[in-house]
């Protein structure tokens, strides 16, 4: 359905802000505009994140009793479950030595990590990793990517502090962690934080 969609709309894959879709639109674009709206993105940062909502609730509305869909760094978790979350910080010294512990009392959640640094997706910004806790995927990912364009500058510390304003800005996000080299903020309802051991 997005395929044929991106066929008959091509602005809609290439757009860097939100778009205007019709509510007769699939059911996975009006996810990903909505998401993007909120965030000030393209729709496109949502993709990832709206797939994994529709596979969760999917499995859900099929009898699951736990329901969880990792996609490329981001997560939907729909039903009860107890996970054990490392960050993937590219080069940073911290990276896979921070990450959460998500319990059933955290439920439903989506959690979404974008970087500047790793990976293949189109980032304005220099944060090896911008994690987001949001009421679902969807809104994970497309904040995700909002706060990881917001760390700029030199100064590590004074970027990192511009990409948790924006966090704070987003409807519907729980909370950020965004890690920069060896400096990490925090901000808003996170779930238990935990640092894992490396071998």
């Amino acid at each position: 359905a997005l395929q044929k969609y991106i066929e008959k709309y091509p602005e809609f894959l290439l757009a860097l802000d939100p778009i205007a879709v019709s509510q007769s639109a699939p059911e996975i674009v009006l996810r990903m505009s909505s998401a993007a709206e909120k965030a000030d993105v393209g729709p496109m940062a949502a993709v990832a994140g709206a797939l994994a909502d529709l596979a969760a609730e999917t499995m859900i509305a099929q009898g699951a009793e736990v329901a969880v869909v990792e996609n490329g760094g981001e997560i939907s978790v729909g039903s009860d479950a107890r996970l054990y979350v490392a960050i993937n910080s590219g080069q940073s010294s911290l990276s896979g030595r921070l990450g959460f512990r998500i319990l059933p009392t955290d439920l439903p959640l989506g959690l979404a990590t974008s970087s500047g640094t790793v990976g293949h997706a189109l980032s304005f910004g220099s944060a090896d990793s911008a994690t987001v806790i949001a009421e679902n995927a969807a809104l994970a990912d497309a904040g995700a990517t909002a706060v990881c364009n917001a760390v700029k500058g030199d100064d590590s510390c004074d970027s990192i502090t511009k990409g948790l304003g924006v966090a704070q800005q987003i409807k519907g996000v729980r909370g950020a962690l965004i890690v920069r080299g060896d400096h990490v903020g925090t901000t808003g309802q996170l779930p238990s934080m935990i640092t894992i051991s490396q071998p």
